[in-house]
């Protein structure tokens, strides 16, 4: 009878439903976004400055011929200091929401990574009530001694955020170029 139990128990982490992430860092801790919400990852593009905006939005940049904004959230999460330049090398997650599409910078390559979802364990309450606004955790994942901070992209930006962020995407897109 001993046998058949862990033979249950291997059955049972076989059925768990496999989620995919794409881990980076951000500062020292490592964070996942679900496969599903990343269109694409790619070295940043030229990002060109936009006025009135969040200093954690670095600007827009076109990726593939359509206009997104950058955001740094190292920088919106208050990792690291308000307007320090972006480095030399770094890459952009291309983040799929309902209506519109942003750019995440990353300092290093970000990873791929298969876990179990019955590993992503609800985000402690005393965290969601420290960030009463901010309910973009999804829940915190425990890796091989690693924890990774998993995120709901959704959520990432209020809706005003959005707001003021998708005229100036649409405007510059719409915007008619002048000939040299």
């Amino acid at each position: 009878m001993a046998e058949i139990e862990p033979t249950s128990e291997k059955k049972a982490i076989k059925q768990d439903k496999l989620i995919q992430l794409i881990v980076f860092r951000l500062g020292d801790e490592e964070y996942g976004i679900r496969i599903e919400q990343v269109k694409e990852v790619t070295v940043t593009p030229e990002i060109a400055k936009m006025p009135k905006t969040p200093s954690f939005v670095k600007g827009i940049a076109n990726l593939r011929g359509d206009i997104i904004a950058v955001i740094d959230l190292e920088e919106r999460f208050k990792l690291r200091p308000a307007n320090e330049p972006l480095p030399a090398m770094s890459y952009t997650l291309a983040i799929e929401a309902k209506d519109y599409t942003i750019g995440i910078v990353v300092r290093e390559v970000p990873q791929p990574l298969s876990v179990p979802m019955s590993i992503i364990e609800k985000t402690p309450e005393f965290i969601q009530d420290i960030n009463v606004h901010d309910k973009y955790i999804e829940g915190i994942a425990k890796v091989d001694g690693r924890i990774i901070i998993v995120l709901d992209m959704p959520k990432l930006l209020s809706p005003a955020e959005i707001m003021q962020l998708n005229p100036k995407i649409e405007s510059s897109a719409a915007a008619p170029r002048t000939r040299a």
